[in-house]
């Protein structure tokens, strides 16, 4: 005989558990005492009992696809961001696949995107941000970046400007906008998609003749990650947003197999038409729920991992809060050092919500990059490089034909960045005496 009266009393002791066992084995390490040769990653998960709760409720439920933990987590995002559609996706690189993708719909008419058009971007940032223009058969144009912002330089778009141009597609460098104003009304001014790759600043904000609004708000698609390391987690998962119906109804169609149906699953006949349709050469009646418009994928998320998305966006605020102040505790930490690295910048009308804080190494100074950073990595302290540095000189694109992308100028910042940058953690997890740490580690890095 069960001692639990119903299903609820179960579900009760088990999260009661759950709660207890977090307690005792998952100490935040926030809350561990940090000593001399103790790892510093550059990011790492920030949770506590009620995201193992939340884990542990979904579980339960047994639904493990697309479910109410998604509604939830894609209602509260959307209200959180200030935007209409919000799409959950099982990754950032999907959120982008999808983003592109959407621009390809036949529904947009003589805007969607061909074959053979163009899309400005940089190469100075991760492929997943470019990779989809190049599977699509596409060509991804790149222009070189500005330091200290490390984001585009917006003063080149008219010269990548051609009349096979169709979007631009870029992201925001490690939680700093880049100049969301030119690059918007550049684009307002010939007729062109924006797709913000947001999945480093989620949480940054960008002003525009006095208007604040979220980076990743400001184009025609933004796109979230929500990778352990990034602002906050789901595991693996991202999310693709827009306030374009028609942009969102291409995006929900490409996420779920490419069909034309808008059920949600486990629902049937949201339209009441479900038999009574006729679409392309099908018969008459066709079922609608197996009718498909678009070539698409299964790029949707699980309700396990929505459920963990629910409760970290609770938290968010607070993450925003520590990222910044982690960062400029670095920035004043490190100030004197200007004569040895470049020290970064936040862009012009906005306030980041940094995801890393990013060095360049001056060649005059006498220094390397590689030697900075093997010192560093040698005390324990995780460093990262600016992704790819400058994709275009990666062995993927030995594989790729010279007219399959062009290139605009000299990428020469690009190459700086490849030869002399370096970023470190800033993530909410960081305590004071992991920054002071790293501080003291990079002081004597840069005058030994």
């Amino acid at each position: 005989m069960s001692k639990w009266n119903n299903e609820q009393e179960a579900r009760e002791e088990i999260k009661s558990l759950v709660a207890q066992y977090y307690k005792e084995y998952k100490k935040p390490e926030q809350d561990k005492p940090f000593k001399e040769g103790d790892r510093i990653n550059y990011a790492s998960r920030v949770y506590d009992e009620k995201e193992m709760l939340a884990l542990t409720d979904a579980a339960l439920d047994f639904w493990l696809t697309t479910g109410r933990f998604t509604k939830q987590f894609e209602e509260g995002f959307a209200k959180w961001i200030g935007i209409k559609y919000v799409s959950l996706v099982n990754s950032g690189s999907s959120a982008n696949l999808l983003a592109f993708m959407a621009l390809t719909s036949p529904l947009l008419g003589d805007k969607r995107v061909k074959r053979g058009d163009e899309v400005i971007t940089v190469a100075a940032g991760f492929p997943t941000t470019i990779a989809p223009i190049i599977q699509y058969g596409a060509v991804p144009v790149f222009v070189d970046v500005k330091l200290p912002g490390y984001n585009i330089d917006t003063d080149v778009l008219d010269k990548a400007l051609s009349e096979k141009t169709k979007a631009v597609m870029i992201a925001h460098t490690l939680g700093n906008p880049f100049n969301i104003k030119v690059v918007k009304e550049f684009c307002e001014k010939n007729d062109l998609w924006l797709i913000e790759d947001n999945c480093d600043a989620l949480g940054s904000v960008y002003s525009i003749d006095g208007k604040e609004k979220y980076t990743g708000t400001w184009g025609d698609i933004g796109t979230s990650s929500f990778y352990p390391p990034h602002h906050m987690t789901m595991g693996e998962g991202g999310a693709v947003y827009t306030d374009n119906p028609l942009l969102h109804k291409v995006v929900r169609s490409l996420r779920d197999w490419g069909r034309d149906c808008s059920c949600q699953s486990g629902q049937d006949n949201l339209c009441g038409h479900r038999f009574d349709g006729k679409f392309g050469g099908l018969p008459e009646g066709y079922d609608h729920k197996y009718v498909y418009s678009h070539m698409g994928y299964n790029l949707k998320a699980t309700d396990m991992q929505a459920a963990i998305g629910v409760e970290q966006l609770k938290k968010f605020p607070e993450f925003i809060k520590r990222r910044k102040e982690n960062w400029e505790y670095l920035r004043k930490g490190l100030d004197d050092l200007q004569d040895v690295l470049v020290l970064p910048e936040p862009e012009d009308n906005s306030d980041p919500s940094w995801f890393g804080f990013i060095v360049s190494v001056k060649p005059e100074s006498g220094f390397k990059r590689n030697e900075v950073t093997g010192y560093i990595e040698n005390k324990n302290i995780q460093t990262r490089l600016l992704f790819s540095g400058n994709m275009t000189l990666h062995p993927a694109f030995l594989t790729i034909g010279p007219e399959e992308y062009r290139i605009v100028g000299s990428l020469e910042n690009t190459n700086y960045i490849m030869n002399n940058s370096f970023w470190i953690g800033v993530y909410p997890g960081m305590t004071k005496e992991k920054l002071d740490y790293m501080i003291e580690i990079i002081h004597e890095a840069c005058r030994k």
